[in-house]
């Protein structure tokens, strides 16, 4: 086909695409654009065409951007535009990335959270300029967890399914579609191998000799692919710190580093002569690894690496266990680090389990001979000490920092060095896994507030996928959580991000027709199978707005005048509260007057009935209510007499001590940053706040 046929055909695609986003069915929403990813994979020479697309449609964009207030369309062609640079093998031309920084610029001046957005592509379109290559590198590396002595980044995904909505059916289902992962992966040695060629190929451009090239690499043993893998990341990084006035130096290093391959390739061929037979076989070789010419053919000029964006290593399991959360991520830190830093992170890991008001009050190497008697008695071997364990500042400062770079719209300006690692956490289920999610989210902020364990060293991201049982579940007679209208919170991202409805939300349908249709293990090696894989990866990669989901801490007094009379809890979208001698009245007159307060909603503006951040409702006489958060009758709470509703607090933003006297004043970096603890989701766009 001529290019201006293939320009035509996928300018359909993305009107269709864009067209797409304002249908109300939903089953066949984010096909069009798995359509277009999966044309780049077969041909990612066409990237440079619909590049050309996207920019002609955001020019066209522009011209209209004072005559309508509407800027939906902008986000999903943001992403496609950055999906089609980061899986091109081709080199771009520089005009058109000129016309893209440009249209760029001029779109800095929409309203958050699409300005967001268009700075988050802009940075990266100047980095590829800058550095052709390492946006497709730098990705593989930290999804891939390959080792490399000059960028340290690394990545893995949790996929946590809700038990009370996956069915034994439903979750061999999606374990089955998501683990492929793995079969598809090829070896550490081969990606690397695959990204030095694409990062030549990118770079060098017409100078790159890929076919040679490839022979090259496939003749070098694992020792030699280490040493040059570490020469090309090398030289990305470098080109990468030093912005515009590195790439020269670039294009120079990759070129030094081609001629060194080639010629020592070339060597090792010769050196290898040992008879009649191998000298005939290697003549051919050697033509093939002749030293570069001026000249380049045809079959030089083509692409012969990998096609495809490998596949992030993806952990599932059911989250039966709140405390599983938390053992994964002191895993992934553990198993990640340094081996100077072992004892210290076991200890790290073991003090956010327990408490730490004890201590051993004589070492192992003291006791000698008298170990064992000692040991016998337990008050004289461990002593409680009366006192407050002391804390680093630094450690609030960190947390406080975080709490900064979550706001919407910002950027990371200084990022430790040790903290390399980046756990994308994927939470599968309806309102209840969330609210269990913000449980877990509290807790850890707790647990990092008294001693940083997680947070030197680990970047947590949250990801929701909505997914309803197979078969609605009959509603309990007991309880006043009923099965309908458990996706509220869906339907809140998927109105603040229309791009997320398309994509994420249409999965509802996606995965039950999977769990109907599946019925042996060769349907999920099948490309249209892939759907499901390719589209979470996709919101991987891509979803890197935050909405934050305000949590609300809930006081409950129930009778009973001792300790535990009192509970505290947490919740993110409902606490549904009733009298259970009454609520045959509720069943009998659902359309019946009654109090309405509602906290799923982040506009408030919409909250028109009532406007209020702390509430408390108590009963009067013998009378106590039931009381259910995020519609989870697992946390129902029963002969509840008072509620008190409050905004819920971040540990990690008080600089207070607990030494201070009460009347001290709080310091001024805490006082006007905004010390409420949300659930940041990740979303295409985020949303204004």
């Amino acid at each position: 086909m001529s290019v201006s046929a293939v320009q035509s055909s996928l300018h359909t695609e993305v009107r269709a695409l864009l067209k797409e986003m304002n249908s109300r069915c939903t089953s066949q929403k984010g096909w069009i654009r798995w359509s277009l990813e999966k044309k780049l994979e077969v041909d990612p020479s066409c990237s440079v065409s619909l590049i050309c697309v996207l920019v002609k449609e955001l020019e066209r964009k522009l011209k209209k951007m004072h005559k309508t207030q509407s800027h939906v369309h902008v986000i999903p062609i943001l992403h496609t535009l950055y999906y089609s640079i980061i899986q091109s093998d081709s080199t771009i031309p520089r005009s058109l990335y000129q016309r893209v920084h440009e249209c760029l610029m001029r779109l800095l001046i929409l309203p958050r959270p699409h300005s967001a957005v268009v700075l988050s592509t802009l940075s990266s379109v100047q980095t590829e300029m800058t550095t052709p290559g390492s946006l497709h590198q730098r990705r593989v590396i930290a999804e891939q967890n390959l080792k490399s002595k000059n960028f340290t980044l690394q990545e893995k995904v949790f996929v946590l399914a809700d038990p009370d909505v996956f069915t034994a059916q439903l979750e061999a289902t999606v374990r089955t579609y998501l683990e492929v992962s793995g079969l598809l992966r090829d070896t550490p040695t081969a990606m690397k191998k695959n990204l030095m060629l694409r990062v030549m190929q990118k770079g060098l451009g017409t100078a790159c000799r890929s076919s040679t090239l490839a022979q090259a690499l496939q003749a070098l043993d694992d020792q030699m692919v280490e040493k040059r893998f570490e020469e090309v990341v090398r030289a990305v990084e470098r080109s990468v710190k030093h912005g515009a006035g590195g790439c020269a130096t670039y294009l120079n290093g990759l070129q030094h580093i081609q001629r060194d391959m080639l010629t020592a390739a070339t060597e090792g061929v010769c050196s290898a002569r040992t008879d009649d037979y191998q000298q005939r076989h290697e003549e051919t070789f050697l033509q093939d690894l002749s030293p570069p010419s001026s000249e380049v053919t045809e079959e030089d000029c083509g692409s012969v690496c990998s096609r495809m964006l490998s596949f992030p290593q993806i952990s599932f399991l059911l989250w039966t266990d709140e405390e599983d959360l938390w053992n994964l991520l002191a895993d992934f830190s553990l198993s990640s680090g340094s081996r100077s830093s072992v004892d210290e992170d076991k200890k790290d890991k073991r003090d956010g389990s327990e408490d730490g008001g004890t201590k051993r009050r004589l070492k192992e190497s003291d006791l000698g001979d008298t170990l064992q008697p000692l040991v016998k008695n337990p008050s004289i071997a461990i002593s409680r000490r009366n006192a407050c364990k002391k804390r680093n500042p630094g450690d609030k400062l960190r947390l406080m920092r975080e709490k900064m770079e979550m706001l919407p719209g910002s950027r990371r300006v200084l990022r430790d060095d040790r903290r390399c690692l980046t756990a994308r956490v994927v939470v599968m289920g309806d309102d209840r896994v969330l609210g269990r999610l913000s449980r877990v989210l509290l807790s850890i902020r707790q647990r990092e507030s008294k001693r940083l364990i997680l947070t030197k060293k680990l970047n947590l991201e949250l990801y929701y996928v909505p997914v309803v049982d197979v078969e609605p579940q009959p509603r309990s007679p007991d309880g006043p959580c009923q099965d309908e209208g458990r996706l509220s919170l869906a339907g809140l991202l998927g109105r603040v991000d229309p791009w997320y409805n398309s994509n994420i939300n249409s999965l509802r349908a996606t995965i039950s027709n999977l769990a109907r249709k599946h019925t042996n293990h060769r349907e999920s090696e099948s490309d249209q199978n892939l759907f499901l894989l390719d589209t979470l990866c996709y919101y991987l990669r891509c979803g890197t707005q935050p909405v934050n989901l305000p949590m609300y801490s809930v006081k409950m007094t129930r009778c009973g005048s001792d300790a535990s009379s009192v509970v505290e809890d947490v919740f993110v979208s409902h606490l549904e509260a009733d009298m259970p001698e009454f609520r045959h009245l509720k069943e009998k007159f659902p359309s019946e007057d009654f109090l309405w307060v509602r906290f799923d909603n982040i506009n408030l503006g919409d909250n028109k009935k009532i406007r209020t951040q702390n509430l408390r409702i108590r009963t009067m006489e013998d009378r106590t209510l039931c009381v259910c958060l995020d519609r989870d009758s697992r946390r129902t709470y029963t002969d509840v007499q008072r509620i008190d509703v409050s905004p819920c607090l971040d540990p990690g933003c008080s600089l207070r001590s607990r030494l201070n006297v009460s009347n001290e004043r709080e310091p001024p970096l805490s006082k006007y940053l905004n010390n409420v603890l949300s659930l940041p989701i990740n979303t295409f766009s985020g949303v204004t706040p």
